[in-house]
């Protein structure tokens, strides 16, 4: 968050000074001067450009820093009255990944992997699950829950997942 601030106020800065200096040169060659209130409104249209390609970039951005073997398999994308502009390309926020790379089996059929909450500004939350291949279902494997080899297991029931279920896909057949 610091970062996207310190970017933002360079950004007001730099605006400032190319027109401080646009407005200098445009005195020496023809004498004329521009208005007072054009620095403000580029620097404060800088920041303003600054922070909105802040936001639209951080998705893309942390995607392609992430290794090949992650898969996103949701994207939480928002929209906000005070930021009107995503009524029109609303902002990807918060997505859920998974580790291909990490998957398990502890029993025939069954992928046990961890799901990754990832949200702008907020810390990673790791949601550890178990995948049945065959039924198409999911199970999350909180508060020290396994899987039997038997596939049965010693937390929550399973829940039924629709067949193209993202989290499913890639867990089971390799995204």
């Amino acid at each position: 968050m610091i970062n996207d601030f310190i970017t933002m106020m360079a950004a007001g800065v730099f605006a400032l000074i190319v027109v401080f200096a646009a407005r200098h040169a445009l005195k020496k060659a023809t004498g004329r001067v521009l208005p007072k209130w054009v620095m403000p409104v580029c620097a404060g249209l800088a920041m303003l450009a600054t922070a909105v390609r802040a936001e639209y970039r951080w998705f893309p951005d942390f995607r392609a820093q992430m290794p090949a073997s992650v898969v996103v398999v949701q994207q939480g994308a928002e929209s906000a009255l005070w930021r009107p502009w995503t009524y029109l390309a609303p902002i990807v926020t918060r997505f859920v990944a998974l580790d291909r790379a990490q998957i398990t089996h502890p029993a025939p059929g069954i992928a046990q992997t961890d799901l990754l909450l990832i949200a702008r500004w907020q810390p990673l939350q790791v949601v550890p699950v178990a995948y049945d291949c065959a039924k198409g279902a999911r199970t999350d494997l909180f508060g020290g829950a396994t899987v039997n080899p038997d596939g049965t297991t010693s937390g929550p029931a399973w829940l039924p997942l629709a067949a193209d279920d993202a989290g499913l896909k890639a867990a089971c057949n390799g995204g």
